[in-house]
């Protein structure tokens, strides 16, 4: 395969990528959190969350709707919604006071880690577009940067993902917080796909932005004819 189609394919899954890293930033469906269900035929109050806010759902759970050993949900089941963004909270019950504390804390480092991760993508989504635009063999070197800026990006998604990981074991191990049981959701999926394919295409690009290996043992990379893509 030809070293210029190597690039565009890397290209491609980047965009992939970065679609899925932004729709997991802007969703709160990181993580389901619920309580522990002991009776049927009730509203019981289930929680997701993301990096900027946590949305608590009172679910009218039926006997039709109840699995055994699961908690209160699914979560797509129609209930009355109530979301809070982490800012400054009103004081209130104890509990409520250490959900929102312990959440803000964690979130606010995941959330900012997420927009250094936001920055990467957009300083490599500029190399790349140079890249296209330019000409003469000048604009091959773009392709370095912009495989550091998308390498970057997956790792700052990576931290994030554990901070975020971290966040709800403290909420569950807590005695002061009503859930016992979680499952994360398509959001951390989509932050666990954007961190796989930013962090191996974009070192895939830096690869195939590298001078040509040498053919024979005698020469040096430096001495090798560089390969252009196309």
């Amino acid at each position: 395969m030809h070293k210029s189609t190597k690039i565009k394919i890397a290209v491609f899954v980047l965009f992939v990528g970065m679609a899925c890293m932004f729709t997991a930033v802007v969703t709160d469906h990181w993580a389901v959190l619920s309580p522990q269900i002991e009776k049927v035929n009730q509203t019981c109050e289930a929680a997701h969350f993301g990096l900027w806010r946590l949305c608590k759902k009172f679910i009218y759970l039926s006997s039709e709707n109840f699995v055994a050993g699961h908690g209160c949900g699914p979560i797509s089941l129609p209930g009355e919604e109530n979301c809070t963004y982490f800012r400054h909270f009103s004081p209130g019950q104890n509990t409520e006071i250490f959900e929102y504390k312990t959440q803000k804390e964690y979130n606010i480092s995941a959330a900012a880690i997420s927009i250094f991760s936001l920055a990467f993508m957009i300083l490599g989504s500029l190399c790349l577009l140079g890249w296209c635009t330019g000409t003469g063999k000048g604009r091959d070197y773009l392709l370095k940067p912009a495989g550091m800026f998308f390498a970057f990006a997956g790792l700052c998604a990576f931290i994030s993902l554990e901070v975020m990981r971290q966040s709800v074991k403290r909420m569950i191990e807590s005695e002061d917080t009503i859930w016992i049981e979680y499952y994360y959701s398509w959001s951390f999926a989509c932050a666990c796909a954007g961190f796989v394919l930013l962090f191996l295409c974009g070192i895939s690009l830096l690869v195939l932005s590298m001078p040509q290996m040498p053919r024979n043992p005698w020469e040096t990379c430096m001495d090798a004819e560089p390969e252009q893509a196309e």
